[in-house]
């Protein structure tokens, strides 16, 4: 359309303005392409990578879970920069607690933290929604209480949707595409409750096939209906994350091309449902991950860490010869745990601490969030140190590898040493712990050696570093398998060498099994002996979140009777290896709701 004059031209621009001031980045009718970033961390620098990886796709709706504990320049910085590229952000958060009573406010928390940010920000870095990932299913308590616990969360959601009502925010949740066979107490099926409730619901109908038997056609088809009649939207969500042993539910392995092709294929067929919003794809870093025609990088299959919360910080020791080491004592035994979450420690001290007291455990490993005050952990590391408990901070990301990343690490040993300076001798931490795992990077993949050559210069500058004017000690966590990489240049295993570097590493030995073929103790048993020969201390890391990796790789569906029974065969077990000084779960938010 030709406009003639001026007037009407301005009158026009001023509609468009203000229309834009309400209209998510996407545009009010525009088909959505979102993915979840769960890496919160990720965008501190930016989020650059992530922005380009997004216009490369066609993404324009991102869930950015939250981290309330990052300064709110970052958030404006990204979402800014979403929104140039016409990609709406919506704040992410949940834990399957949330639908407990006792646990409301932590919900609440989310709600009230993204209104008070979009009330002190521009217009165009604030947030266009909420989006909600409430699992109550997997918890422990599910198959006994699930009545019980779908009337709390229903009452928690109501209470979050009165609180956020009015802030222009548009309101997601994800759902399972099964919980169609459940209802709420006056009868009103769960499944029509949500998608009436919220703007839109993600339905996770994680399959590979479209319209096979039990493809995500025809898992999807009641859910698309009802929504026609209620006048809502569905996303169909899909996974990219490795499935063992249920590959059926992910593009793993598939290829970004053949994915491409089938969601291509799925967005025609659903095309004509008036309530088919677009797809959304689970989750960002595997999707990144994965080659265009399928192909898997070598070491895929080999058991990995678990992803930390969004923002850790790990690192390592000292040296790259065998010292003269004193023999390892192994008295008392570690018993110990993570604790990622650094507000846990800052607003649930004590809980942590009687936990700690029930479970007998003399060991911490805490995740630091370096923009508190240092009373912020003075107490609860005084409080720990009076219980018997030795406190190491902790930090990590996998970019922590590379070398451009390094001052990043730097800043996490920096901190630690100016607050062991400034506090008393007994709220001083005990070491600094890292969690670095490069071989989630497509870096990784396209050259391992180089990314080794970084990482190991990172750590060796981390322990140069961490021992100027300070007797803290350095430890890391370590993969099982490392032992089949050499050091660049060197002779010598990945995994010796980290042994020797550090004071100690923690062994993720997931496994679910104390003895046998594939047992933790056989799966450990390379790093053992090195470090039974250099004299250093080890301790074996166990999982016991649920693990996609297979069954056989967390205590998660055995539960923590089971887990501490293994863990006691273990002192036996090595009674003839020095170096074996306790062991280590992974990690408290899993283990304290775990089964019993």
């Amino acid at each position: 359309m030709k406009v003639k004059g001026y007037p009407m031209l301005a009158s026009l621009l001023a509609v468009m303005l203000l229309v834009g001031l309400h209209t998510p980045a996407y545009g009010e009718n525009a088909t959505k392409k979102a993915t979840w970033i769960w890496q919160t961390d990720l965008i501190q620098d930016g989020g650059e990578e992530l922005l380009r990886f997004s216009r490369e796709e066609g993404i324009n709706l991102i869930f950015l879970q939250i981290d309330r504990q990052l300064p709110s320049e970052i958030y404006e910085a990204f979402i800014q920069r979403g929104h140039e590229n016409q990609i709406a952000v919506h704040a992410l958060g949940g834990d399957p607690r949330w639908a407990l009573t006792e646990h409301r406010e932590d919900m609440l928390g989310l709600a009230d933290w993204v209104v008070n940010y979009n009330g002190k920000v521009s217009a165009g870095a604030r947030f266009d929604g909420i989006h909600l990932d409430i699992e109550p299913y997997v918890l422990a308590q599910w198959e006994d209480e699930k009545d019980k616990i779908i009337s709390t969360w229903e009452q928690n959601l109501e209470v979050f949707l009165n609180q956020v009502s009015g802030n222009e925010l548009e309101l997601g949740i994800d759902i399972p595409f099964w919980f169609d066979q459940y209802s709420l107490e006056n009868g009103t099926n769960l499944n029509e409750w949500l998608i009436r409730t919220f703007d839109h619901v993600t339905v996770m109908a994680y399959r590979n096939e479209v319209e096979s038997e039990h493809g995500i056609l025809e898992l999807t088809r009641d859910e698309l209906e009802l929504a026609n009649r209620l006048g809502k939207q569905i996303l169909i969500g899909v996974n990219t994350k490795e499935m063992p042993g249920e590959s059926h539910t992910s593009f793993y392995g598939h290829g970004k091309d053949r994915m491409n092709e089938k969601l291509e294929h799925l967005s025609g067929v659903l095309g004509s449902y008036a309530s088919f919003a677009g797809i959304a794809i689970h989750d960002i870093r595997n999707w990144q991950n994965m080659s265009n025609d399928g192909s898997v990088p070598p070491d895929d299959n080999e058991p990995t860490s678990p992803s930390p919360d969004p923002d850790p910080n790990p690192e390592p020791g000292e040296g790259g010869r065998v010292p003269d080491a004193d023999p390892v004592t192994r008295d008392p035994i570690v018993k110990g745990t993570y604790i990622w979450e650094a507000h846990e420690v800052i607003q649930n001290s004590q809980e942590i601490l009687d936990f700690a007291k029930e479970k007998n455990l003399n060991w911490l490993y805490v995740r630091l969030d370096l923009e508190q005050p240092y009373s912020s952990y003075s107490s609860f590391v005084k409080q720990a140190a009076a219980a018997g408990i030795e406190v190491h901070a902790m930090g990590g990301h996998p970019i922590w590898a590379l070398e451009e990343n390094r001052p990043r690490m730097l800043r996490l040993v920096n901190y630690v040493k100016n607050y062991n300076r400034a506090v008393e001798g007994n709220e001083r931490f005990h070491g600094i712990h890292l969690d670095i795992e490069p071989y989630v990077l497509p870096a990784w993949r396209e050259n391992s050696q180089q990314v080794i050559s970084e990482w190991t210069a990172n750590l060796d500058a981390f322990v140069t570093e961490l021992k100027k004017d300070s007797n803290l000690e350095a430890s890391m966590d370590m993969a099982v398998w490392l032992d089949k990489y050499k050091v660049t240049g060197q002779d010598m295993s990945l995994s010796k060498w980290m042994i020797n570097r550090m004071d100690h590493v923690s062994l993720m030995a997931f496994r679910d099994v104390a003895e046998g073929s594939n047992g933790i103790v056989a799966v450990s048993k390379e790093e053992i002996a090195f470090a039974d020969e250099l004299g250093k201390p080890i301790k074996i890391s166990v999982e016991i979140k649920a693990s996609h990796e297979g069954d056989h790789i967390s205590f998660y569906e055995e539960g923590a009777a089971y887990m501490e029974e293994e863990l006691a065969k273990l002192p036996d077990l090595l009674k003839d290896s020095p170096s074996f000084t306790g062991s280590v779960v992974h990690a408290y938010t899993y283990w304290k709701n775990a089964k019993p």
